[in-house]
């Protein structure tokens, strides 16, 4: 993993990713990092712990110039946070996707998923031409690193279930509930 991980970094160096800017807040579903790159937001990652979350992006982007709190990054973080107030719509941000050709099909899949509704793995797969691989969808959910923009707390098991979420449960399941709902949580 290491060995990927760091062949992952050098590559994204390569494609623009020196300088990634980032900015945290803490919401009613926990705290939420946002970080993006001249192309686009990059990350959005939420959690218990803001120093957890800024641990971890500065780990996954371990090669890049971290630079917290400028205007833009805020400026995200901000449009990020108002749609967790009111999730009716799609996020419709600029995003800096990195994967590989299987995850980016996948994701580009999960997007179209509409707020308040839920595909199953086996759902997903075979709409991208792939049934049969609900597992390795189920694994291009978990890698996803844009939470909320690349909605994969769409993504149900076939009985229903809400399954995994790398975020965790109880926020895939507030996710679902708000969207479903068409309700706006007042601060």
């Amino acid at each position: 993993m290491e060995v990927e991980m760091g062949r992952r970094v050098s590559m994204e160096r390569r494609k623009g990713m020196s300088s990634i800017r980032f900015a945290t807040a803490r919401t009613d579903l926990g705290w939420i990092l946002v970080a993006g790159t001249e192309r686009g937001i990059c990350a959005i990652a939420l959690g218990d712990s803001r120093k957890a979350l800024v641990d971890l992006f500065k780990v996954r982007f371990v090669g890049a110039e971290h630079r917290e709190g400028d205007p833009e990054s805020v400026r995200r973080l901000r449009r990020v946070t108002e749609w967790i107030m009111s999730p009716r719509h799609d996020l419709d941000l600029a995003l800096d996707i990195r994967g590989t050709a299987f995850q980016r099909r996948v994701w580009k899949e999960l997007r179209r998923i509409p707020a308040g509704e839920t595909a199953s793995y086996g759902e997903v797969a075979r709409r991208i031409g792939k049934p049969g691989a609900s597992r390795a969808v189920a694994r291009a959910c978990a890698t996803n690193l844009l939470a909320l923009a690349v909605p994969c707390h769409r993504v149900v098991r076939s009985d229903g279930d809400p399954g995994g979420y790398r975020w965790g449960v109880e926020r895939k399941r507030a996710l679902l509930e708000r969207e479903a709902g068409g309700k706006d949580v007042v601060p």
